[in-house]
């Protein structure tokens, strides 16, 4: 196993294994690839090792678009409180929804699988969900089951909110456009980008189990542990951070000098792990343009300067080129989908 690789919580894999949700057959492939790797389920967990996603497609060689979103939604109907490591206290812990939205923002200490990010308005907070393992039919798996596992644990944690939807960026599956789910109309296909979205009202919904002292010492575990794992094995990974930090950054040069590195090695080391600094930059504002146009009250301009674009010209053309829809027409059909 790489350190770099897209993975996901182990004790939430072995407990999938043992849940009975999987076929026998599926079971013991995976079994044996755990075997292979010489180590245990029980060592996986001691260990605290990300369990990589492409063992899914080894699994699931067949696996696509529609068959990766069924399984992470049947995957989702068997997370539990203590399936997440070292989220799982604080989870538990949590005095309000708003509480538990903000342990997403620590979820590099579990899984490198999915990246979240956030847009906070006067209507409420959209948590955008993209997934980040190079493989579009486990990025729909990863995303159909983070999200819905989310709405399972806020039904555990603060009871039913039909409120809290997960919206997904592509069609529901062919074989089954209504997904067998206890979520039901809470999860909406064919949206203009995955998300999960929470009304403002919603987000101070009282917790049962709440216990703010331990929600604050693990939460500053939490800090540590993300702090001790700052500098990531991919270098890809180093170099979105930075321009997360401030996405004005356009120009390579400047962003190898904060890693201390040439130019010509931030290319060297960016194509060995298949990709470019453009395509880095432009796929992380590709995802805060989209979360932003669907808040109506944030013009395009606004958007395209918090972007650091100077010119909206410029803006535009660049939405167009990563979405075939100018900004204003994304916009359009956007706020069209989540009126029906």
């Amino acid at each position: 196993m790489r350190n770099d690789e897209a993975g996901v919580p182990p004790l939430a894999f072995v407990q999938l294994l043992n849940s009975g949700a999987l076929d026998a057959g599926s079971v013991a492939h995976f079994r044996r690839i755990v075997a292979g790797q010489f180590t245990s389920e029980m060592k996986l967990v001691e260990r605290n090792v990300q369990v990589p996603v492409r063992w899914f497609r080894e699994v699931y060689p067949d696996l696509d678009t529609d068959s990766g979103t069924l399984l992470g939604l049947a995957f989702a109907e068997q997370a539990q409180l203590t399936s997440f490591g070292p989220l799982s206290l604080p989870l538990v812990s949590a005095s309000s929804v708003s509480e538990i939205f903000e342990l997403l923002g620590y979820l590099p200490v579990i899984s490198t699988a999915l990246r979240p990010h956030f847009h906070h308005s006067e209507r409420g907070l959209r948590v955008g969900l993209s997934g980040h393992t190079g493989d579009p039919a486990l990025d729909c798996l990863v995303i159909a089951y983070a999200g819905s596992a989310l709405l399972r644990l806020l039904d555990i944690l603060a009871g039913t909110l039909p409120a809290v939807t997960l919206n997904l960026g592509w069609a529901a599956p062919r074989s089954q456009p209504r997904p067998a789910s206890t979520f039901g109309a809470r999860i909406v296909f064919d949206a203009p980008a995955s998300f999960v979205d929470v009304p403002a009202d919603i987000l101070n919904t009282p917790c049962r189990f709440a216990d703010p002292m331990a929600y604050h010492l693990a939460i500053n575990e939490l800090q540590r542990t993300l702090d001790r794992h700052s500098t990531p094995n991919s270098f890809t990974e180093r170099v979105r951070r930075l321009l997360e930090q401030d996405p004005g950054r356009h120009r390579g040069c400047e962003v190898a000098n904060l890693l201390a590195v040439s130019p010509s090695t931030m290319k060297r080391r960016l194509n060995a792990e298949g990709t470019t600094f453009r395509d880095v930059r432009q796929s992380l504002l590709r995802e805060r343009a989209i979360l932003r146009l669907l808040d109506p009250s944030m013009s395009v301009s606004q958007i395209a300067a918090d972007l650091g674009y100077g010119d909206l010209t410029n803006f535009s053309h660049a939405f167009k080129r990563w979405t075939g829809q100018s900004p204003s027409e994304f916009r359009r059909v956007g706020a069209l989908g989540q009126d029906e």
